[in-house]
C-alpha cells in the first residue's frame, strides 16, 4: 500500500439522492399538479375501486363570490384528507364539488355596477349579469381549490345555477306542494331595508349596537281604574310603535296599581321593577293594588299619537328582568308578539315599506320618513304628548345582515312558507327524530341543532329578489284565486330543465301554464306570475336530491356533510328540514363540524384589524403543503389559530419530516427491493424491532383517520420522525449503513426495514402532505404505482412483539447513556460520543438482559466501547436517572485505543492489520473485499 494517507469516504455508502432537501414547494407542487391533470389522477384512483364499497362525502357548496379565504381552505383540506384516507383505505370515494351561486350577494354585486334600484332593471339582463358574475368566480375558486391538492372530479362540478339543477330545485317544492305543506301569509320576518328582502335566521349576525330606550306611558280606559292610569311600557325600538295593537303581561307574574302622589297618575308595573323605575325616574310611588298578569287582560288602553284602543293581552314569554314587565306589542313587527296577538285576533300592521320608511299607514308626520331617523321624532312626539316618561341609552345586542352588515327588522309581509308542525308526525318531528339517528362529530352538535329545530319558526323560503330560483305559483287575474300545486311546478321545472329559470321572466303566464289551463275557482283564463324567489338555502338544501340521487357515481344518503359550526343552522338544516319534508329521512349518516379561524392572539380575521391571511399568500410563501399540515395539526373541531408565526413552527415540522425521508432515500441509492431484500425472521433484531414499533404506528395512524383525529396523527409523526427515527433507531444504523459492505446482510437487513417503512410512511402522510408524499414515492425505489394515491394502507406489517419490552429497555438505557455523554461534552472530557467507553451498572432482570446485549452495545448506544457491571461496583460519581429508568447507572471514561479513520470508532485493535495500518478490524476486512473487488 502506499505511504500516502488513504481517503476513507470513497469506501463508505454515503447517502445519496435527487430528492431534494429544500422542498421549494411554491414550484415543485405546481409540476405535480400538472402530473396529476395529464394521467387524470381522480379517475385513476376510482377506477380501482370496488363500486359497491363507497364512501360518500358531499361537497357543502361554498358561495361563487369573491377569492377562496382561509376559512375556505381549513374547510376543503380537511374534505380532502377524508376524501382521500378513504380512498387509501380502500374505498370508493368520489368528491363532487359544487357551487352555491343564486342569492344576495351576487345581485347585489351587479346592480352595483348597473347603478340602479330592482324596479327600474329589465329581470332578464340581470339574471345574465349575475351568471357571467358566478361563472367567473367559479372558474377562480375552482383554480384556487385545485392549487390547495384538492382531489375531486373538478370537471364536473354541481353549479346551482345551472338549467338541470334549477328544475331539481323546484321538483323538490313541487313535492313539498304535495304534501300540503307551503302556504302563503303575512308575517313578521327578518327584513332587510338596505337590502329589501327577507332574510333566513342563518343570514343573520348579532353585533352591540347603542339604542335610546324610552318608558311610555298608555292611558287606561277602564272604568274600574282611578282616571289618569296607566300602563307603562318600555321599549328599545320607538319606530315600532305606531304598529302598536296591544300591551303584554305575565299571566303569574304580579303587577301593582301604584299611585304618583306629585302627578295623581297612577301606573302599572310589575312588582319586581318597581325599585328600579323609581330610582330611574325619580318617582315616588305608593301601591294602592295588586293584581296577577291574568287579572288585566283585555283592559283596554289609548295608543298615545294614534286614533286607536289596544287591550292588554298576556303571553309566557314577557320577563320581569328589564323594563316593566309590560311589554308594547307591534304584531306587525315582532315574531313573538305575533304568536301572542294570534290568539287574540289582532291586526297585524306593518306600515314600513321595502326600504325601511314609513308608508301611508302610519301618521301624516311619518310618511316616508326611514324608521331609524324616525326614533327621535317619535321620542319628540312622545315628550311634546307628555307620555314619555324617562329616555335613556342602551346597549343591546342587534340583529344585523350578514352581507350588508346593517341593521335589520321584523317586518310583516306576504311570504311563502313551509310549516313546520302540519301533518303527522310534523316536518319538525320528523327532523327531531332524524337527527338522533345521525352520528354528529364532535357529540354537542347533536344538541346545538335539535334545540335549534325545536325553536325556530316555519321555515321563510320566499325571497324579494331576482336572482334566484322562482316560486312557482299563479293568481287568476279575475278572482284572485292562488294556483300552486305540485302538477304545475313540475310541469314547469321541465321547462326550466330545457330553457333554466330564466324562463320565468322571458316567458307569459299562459306559455308556462299546462296548455288550456284554467282557474279551478271561476274558470278564468288570464293569470299573473309570483314573482318572489325561493330562499337560497332551499337551492342548496336540495343538493341531496340534484346531485346524490342524480349522479350514479354518488349515493344518497351521504355518509358525510363536513361544513363550519354555523352550519347548525344553515346548510345542515336547510338539508335537514328539505330531505326530511320530501323523503323523512336525513340526507346524511354523519355531519362533522370545524370551527372558525382566528388569528394568533385568538380575534377574528378582519381587514381592519390587518390580521387576514390569504392562502395564496401561504402557499406563495411556504407552499400548500405547510398549509394542508397547519390543518392537521389543530383540532379543528374548535376554533383554530394561524399566523405567519405559527406557520414558520409548521415549517420547521415540515423540514424535519422531509430530512427524515431524504436520509432514508439516500440510504437506499443501492438498494433494489426485488433482489436485496431481507426475509423477516432473517433480519436483524434491532431492524426487527424498528418494524414491529413501526406497525403499532400504521395501526394507530390509520385509527386516527378513521376517527377523524389528524392532530393525533400531526404530532404521532413528528414525534416518530424526530425521536424514534432520526434520534434513535437511524443514529444507530448509520454505523451499519455506511461502514459495511454494501451488500452485507446486516445492511440489506436494516435497508429492507427502511425501504418498509418509507413506502408505508409516504402512502400513510399522503393524505396530508399531498404534494411532498408524492414526490418522495417518485424517488422510492422498486416497482410502483403512477402515484401514491393510487396505493392503499392495506398490507400488514411483519411483527415480533416479543422484541417490544426488551428494546424499551435498552433505548431507555441509550437515553441515561447520552445524558452522560452530554455532560462529559460539556464537561470538554469527549466531544463526540465515539471518544467514549462507557459503564452500565445494573442489577436483577436488567442486568441479565445487558449482559445478553453486551457485545451489541456500542453500536446501539453509538459508542466506541460498552460494558455491564453489577450496580454494586458503580462508583459515586456514576450517572443515574430515575425518570428515565430506574436501577441503572453509567460512568463513562475516554476510549482505549486509536482512532478508526473510517468508521470513527476507537479501538485498541487499529492497525493490528498491517496492510490497514489506520483503520480497525471490521473496517480492514471491509476494505479488503472492496479492494480485491476492485471496487
Amino acid at each position: 500500500m502506499s505511504e500516502e494517507k488513504r481517503d476513507y469516504k470513497e469506501t463508505l455508502n454515503l447517502p445519496k439522492t435527487s430528492f431534494p432537501m429544500r422542498g421549494n414547494l411554491p414550484k415543485k407542487e405546481k409540476e405535480i399538479l400538472k402530473k396529476w391533470e395529464e394521467i387524470d389522477l381522480y379517475q385513476k384512483v376510482l377506477e380501482r375501486k370496488d363500486k359497491n364499497k363507497k364512501y360518500v362525502l358531499h361537497d357543502g357548496p361554498p358561495y361563487a363570490n369573491g377569492h377562496i379565504h382561509i376559512g375556505h381552505a381549513l374547510n376543503k383540506v380537511l374534505k380532502d384528507i377524508i376524501v382521500k384516507s378513504r380512498a387509501m383505505a380502500g374505498y370508493f370515494t368520489p368528491y363532487v364539488p359544487g357551487w352555491d351561486c343564486h342569492g344576495l350577494p351576487i345581485e347585489r354585486a351587479v346592480f352595483q355596477k348597473l347603478k340602479k334600484r330592482k324596479d327600474e332593471v329589465d329581470p332578464v339582463e340581470v339574471r345574465k349579469k349575475c351568471r357571467e358574475y358566478a361563472e367567473n368566480w367559479i372558474k377562480i375558486q375552482k383554480e384556487e381549490f385545485i392549487r390547495l391538492g384538492v382531489m375531486g372530479d373538478w370537471k364536473n362540478p354541481y353549479i346551482t345555477m345551472k338549467p338541470r339543477y334549477q328544475a331539481d330545485i323546484l321538483r323538490e317544492l313541487a313535492k313539498f306542494y304535495g304534501k300540503g305543506l307551503v302556504y302563503r301569509a303575512k308575517k313578521p320576518v327578518y327584513w332587510c331595508p338596505n337590502c329589501t328582502t327577507a332574510l333566513a335566521e342563518a343570514e343573520i349576525e348579532y353585533k352591540d349596537e347603542t339604542s335610546k330606550s324610552i318608558y311610555v306611558k298608555f292611558e287606561i280606559k277602564d272604568e274600574n281604574f282611578p282616571e289618569k292610569s296607566y300602563f307603562v311600557i318600555w321599549t328599545t325600538t320607538p319606530w315600532t310603535l305606531p304598529a302598536n295593537v296591544a300591551v303584554i303581561l305575565h299571566p303569574e307574574l304580579e303587577y301593582q296599581l301604584l299611585k304618583d302622589e306629585k302627578t295623581g297618575e297612577y301606573y302599572i308595573i310589575t312588582t319586581t321593577l318597581v325599585k328600579e323605575f323609581e330610582e330611574k325616574t325619580g318617582k315616588k310611588l305608593t301601591p294602592v293594588k295588586t293584581f296577577k298578569g291574568k287579572e288585566l287582560e283585555k283592559v283596554k288602553y289609548q295608543h298615545p299619537f294614534v286614533d286607536r284602543e289596544g287591550f292588554a293581552i298576556l303571553a309566557d314569554f314577557v320577563s320581569d328582568e328589564t323594563g316593566t314587565g309590560v311589554v308594547h306589542s307591534a304584531p306587525g313587527h315582532g315574531e313573538e308578539d305575533y304568536i301572542a296577538a294570534k290568539g287574540y285576533d289582532l291586526p297585524v300592521l306593518a306600515p314600513v315599506d321595502d326600504y325601511g320608511r314609513f308608508t301611508e299607514e302610519a301618521p301624516e308626520w311619518l310618511h316616508g320618513i326611514k324608521i331609524w331617523k324616525a326614533n327621535d321624532i317619535i321620542i319628540e312626539k312622545l315628550k311634546e304628548s307628555g307620555h314619555l316618561l324617562l329616555v335613556e341609552e342602551i346597549v343591546h345586542s342587534y340583529p344585523h345582515c350578514w352581507r350588508c352588515k346593517k341593521p335589520v327588522i321584523f317586518r310583516a309581509t306576504p311570504q311563502w312558507f313551509i310549516a313546520l308542525d302540519k301533518g303527522e308526525p310534523t316536518l319538525r318531528e320528523t327532523a327531531l327524530s332524524e337527527i338522533k339517528k345521525v352520528k354528529w362529530i364532535p357529540e354537542w352538535g347533536e344538541i346545538r341543532i335539535s334545540n335549534m329545530v325545536e325553536q325556530r319558526p316555519d321555515w321563510c323560503i320566499s325571497r324579494q329578489r331576482i336572482w334566484g330560483v322562482p316560486i312557482v305559483a299563479f293568481y287568476c287575474e279575475k278572482c284572485g284565486k292562488l294556483i300552486a300545486t305540485k302538477e304545475i311546478a313540475d310541469h314547469v321545472a321541465d321547462i326550466f330543465e330545457r330553457e333554466s329559470a330564466d324562463a320565468w321572466y322571458e316567458k307569459e303566464a299562459r306559455e308556462l301554464l299546462p296548455e288550456g289551463f284554467t282557474c279551478p275557482e271561476c274558470g278564468g283564463t288570464e293569470f299573473k306570475k309570483e314573482m318572489d324567489i325561493l330562499d337560497v338555502w332551499f337551492d342548496s338544501g336540495s343538493s341531496h336530491a340534484a346531485v346524490l340521487e342524480r349522479r350514479e357515481e354518488l349515493s344518497w344518503p351521504a355518509d358525510m356533510y363536513l361544513e363550519g359550526s354555523d352550519q347548525h343552522r344553515g346548510w345542515f338544516q336547510a338539508s335537514l328540514l328539505e330531505s326530511c319534508g320530501t323523503r323523512g329521512k336525513a340526507p346524511y349518516k354523519s355531519v362533522l363540524t370545524h370551527g372558525f379561524t382566528l388569528d394568533q392572539q385568538g380575534r377574528k380575521m378582519s381587514k381592519s384589524l390587518g390580521n387576514v391571511i390569504p392562502p395564496q399568500d401561504v402557499i406563495k410563501q411556504f407552499g400548500a403543503d405547510i398549509l394542508r399540515l397547519w390543518v392537521s395539526s389543530e383540532n379543528f373541531t374548535e376554533d383554530v389559530r394561524i399566523s405567519n408565526e405559527i406557520l414558520k413552527q409548521i415549517a420547521d415540522v415540515y423540514r424535519k419530516i422531509r430530512n427524515t425521508m431524504r436520509f432514508i432515500l439516500g440510504n437506499l441509492n443501492d438498494f433494489d427491493p426485488e433482489k436485496d431484500t431481507v426475509p423477516f425472521n432473517e433480519m436483524e433484531e434491532i431492524d426487527r424491532w424498528a418494524l414491529t414499533k413501526f406497525s403499532d404506528l400504521k395501526k394507530e395512524i390509520i385509527k386516527h383517520y378513521e376517527d377523524f383525529k389528524f392532530n393525533r396523527i400531526y404530532r404521532l409523526v413528528y414525534n416518530y420522525c424526530a425521536t424514534e427515527l432520526s434520534a434513535t433507531y437511524l443514529d444507530i444504523l448509520k454505523d451499519t449503513l455506511y461502514c459495511e459492505l454494501p451488500d452485507f446482510k446486516k445492511r440489506r437487513s436494516a435497508q429492507t426495514a427502511i425501504y418498509i417503512i418509507i413506502r408505508e410512511l409516504t402512502k400513510l402522510l399522503a393524505p396530508i402532505l399531498s404534494f411532498t408524499m408524492e414526490e418522495v414515492y417518485s424517488h422510492i425505489p422498486g416497482k410502483k404505482e403512477e402515484s401514491v394515491f393510487i396505493e392503499e394502507f392495506k398490507g400488514e406489517i411483519p411483527e415480533e412483539r416479543e422484541l417490544l419490552p426488551v428494546w424499551e429497555k435498552l433505548i431507555k438505557v441509550k437515553s441515561l447513556v447520552n445524558k452522560a455523554t452530554e455532560t462529559a461534552r460539556a464537561e470538554k472530557l469527549i466531544g463526540h460520543s465515539l471518544e467514549a467507553a462507557v459503564t452500565v451498572y445494573a442489577d436483577g432482570d436488567l442486568y441479565q438482559l445487558l449482559k445478553k446485549y453486551e457485545n451489541e452495545l456500542p453500536y446501539i448506544f453509538i459508542t466506541s466501547k460498552a460494558t455491564v457491571k453489577p450496580i454494586e461496583e458503580a462508583p459515586e460519581t456514576a450517572i443515574e436517572d430515575a425518570e428515565i429508568i430506574k436501577g441503572a447507572k453509567v460512568s463513562l471514561n475516554k476510549a482505549p485505543g486509536k482512532k478508526c479513520e473510517r468508521c470513527w470508532m476507537y479501538s485498541e485493535d487499529v492497525g493490528k492489520d498491517p496492510e490497514y495500518p489506520d483503520v480497525c478490524p471490521r473496517c480492514a476486512a471491509v476494505l479488503k473485499k472492496i479492494d480485491s473487488r476492485g471496487e
